[in-house]
């Protein structure tokens, strides 16, 4: 069963603990923190009102059910949970087997005027999945029973999923015919491939697979205007693809209920390597060069050298020793304090893996980066997936991490970069606090890149204190996207936390049609109102 107020499933062997060392490192950069008392299950329970649904044998009503799918994986709804401050649940929650079911609940939503809203693995981090306060029943319809491979065609390549099919899963089912989405998000173990359709989700290595919008075929919407079935065709001139009005949609149209996928053969080989380069503006020009001269790696992910220095010493924990060899040993060849890591990865044949990875090699020395030895590479892919098992004990021991991320064109990408860790870092500088905040590109397209700053801060005397100064630092980092003209959201979806940011991107117009495509399959506002664009009354 799923952990009810953070990351991960109960009884998880990956939770994890803040060593001493990193305890140390933490005090030392943000100063030291105050644990906080933590609600726990029975008590937020307590707190659960009678529902405002009417009976249906679909829908539970079970007060742990609803407090269980009351909040996602941001931090504030971290927040939320562990403080017990959590004043909005769904009034029932209905886990379908089947697109009939599905249209039965929205005939119901339909006839009884209720909030309806979809949730998939329940690994928002911007608010998709939240309650709004509203006078309106709301029932949220959790996909996951809609789990399973349900047709693959491999003369055309394309697999079709229910949509509340997780990520190990779909690997598990496609391997069996020797394929592989190859769509691998840090919330690949709990997220669906729903959801990454419906948030416009990228896995990390899309150099190599694409995005969601590249391996999105087709599929089914249930919607309260109908049924919208969207065929597998290669490629058409034929109008507006209605694929993009669902990409990205957030819920507001409809529930995503089947996914057909483009599939690729499993790779012979994959391999994963790590440079040094001796400074940020090296770092972005041979990422820069690397994508834009087509070598073809599957992944580029090149951290500033702030991130380079933490994430080495917070790997090491309280076994500095090895960090403090390497760094003498990249000292020796030139690469000094300014130093940033690159891993790039290489996935195909064997012949490929063995010509790509040459390539990148040689134009990373033709720059003077010097490839690391030990199996760096091999560790960050070990431990992918691990990055949101640390919110718990930092939160535990009375700190907060979070991150923003956006993408840019290159010529933006050097001060966009910057000004957002900087905006963030001195978000809190009126109370004399501390943010210790680091960047990376996360993926890298021959236009641009991402940007993706993660920060930790104290929680301070109270969750509450610990929302406010999140709201701060969100704030801060937000502005300095949209003043770079930067994307809200290159990964994460806009939900509810980053709505009043879309007009920058969208413009007035775009916002208009959207909202008006909204309300072509949504007249009356019932589908995750909220979210994605304001509302004016639900």
């Amino acid at each position: 069963m799923r952990l009810w107020n953070g990351w991960g499933n109960e009884n998880s062997n990956l939770s994890m603990e803040l060593n001493s060392g990193l305890r140390m490192l933490l005090t030392a950069l943000v100063g030291p923190a105050k644990s906080l008392p933590q609600a726990t299950l029975d008590e937020v329970i307590a707190k659960v009102p009678a529902t405002k649904l009417t009976a249906h044998p679909l829908i539970n009503t079970d007060p742990e059910t609803r407090v269980r799918h009351a909040r996602g994986q941001s931090l504030p709804d971290w927040l939320d949970m562990h403080s017990g401050n959590v004043d909005t649940f769904p009034d029932g929650v209905a886990m379908p087997e089947s697109s009939e079911q599905v249209r039965d609940l929205l005939a119901h939503a339909k006839a009884n005027d209720l909030v309806v809203i979809p949730y998939g693995g329940g690994t928002s981090v911007v608010g998709h999945i939240n309650p709004e306060e509203s006078k309106k029943p709301v029932l949220t319809v959790d996909m996951g029973k809609m789990n399973s491979m349900l047709h693959i065609d491999t003369e055309s390549q394309l697999a079709t999923f229910g949509a509340g099919t997780p990520g190990p899963k779909i690997e598990e089912e496609l391997k069996k015919h020797g394929y592989t989405l190859g769509h691998f998000p840090q919330s690949w173990e709990l997220s669906t491939v729903g959801g990454w359709v419906a948030s416009r989700s990228s896995g990390q290595q899309s150099l190599h697979y694409g995005r969601i919008e590249n391996l999105f075929a087709g599929g089914s919407i249930e919607t309260l205007a109908g049924t919208l079935d969207i065929p597998t065709i290669p490629a058409s001139s034929a109008g507006p693809d209605v694929r993009e009005m669902i990409l990205g949609s957030e819920g507001r149209m409809g529930i995503i209920t089947e996914v057909k996928v483009r599939i690729t053969p499993l790779p012979e080989q994959e391999q994963f390597q790590v440079v040094f380069f001796p400074s940020w503006d090296v770092g972005i020009t041979v990422a820069r060069e690397l994508i834009q001269q087509r070598v073809a790696l599957s992944m580029v992910r090149l951290s500033n050298p702030l991130e380079t220095t933490s994430l080495l010493y917070m790997g090491a924990g309280e076994d500095s020793g090895g960090v403090v060899a390497l760094e003498q040993a990249l000292s020796e060849k030139g690469i000094g304090s300014g130093k940033v890591m690159m891993t790039f990865g290489v996935t195909g044949s064997a012949r490929h893996c063995e010509t790509a990875h040459q390539l990148a090699l040689d134009h990373c020395a033709n720059h003077g980066g010097v490839a690391d030895q030990s199996g760096l590479g091999d560790n960050w892919a070990h431990g992918r997936f691990r990055a949101p098992y640390l919110r718990d004990p930092l939160g535990a021991a009375g700190y907060a991490a979070d991150t923003m991320e956006t993408a840019v064109d290159w010529a933006k990408v050097p001060t966009a970069a910057e000004n957002i860790e900087q905006a963030i870092r001195t978000a809190l500088a009126d109370e004399g606090e501390q943010v210790h905040a680091y960047t990376h590109l996360s993926h890298v397209y021959g236009q641009g890149s991402s940007i993706y700053t993660t920060y930790l801060f104290r929680l301070g005397e109270s969750y509450q204190q610990g929302m406010d100064r999140w709201v701060k630092l969100k704030k801060a980092g937000a502005e300095q996207i949209v003043a770079h003209g930067g994307t809200i959201s290159h990964q994460h979806g806009v939900g509810r936390d980053h709505r009043q940011y879309l007009s920058a991107e969208k413009g007035t117009l775009g916002i208009v049609a959207i909202n008006n495509l909204c309300e072509l399959f949504d007249p009356n506002g019932q589908m995750n109102p909220g979210k994605l664009l304001p509302d004016s009354e639900y």
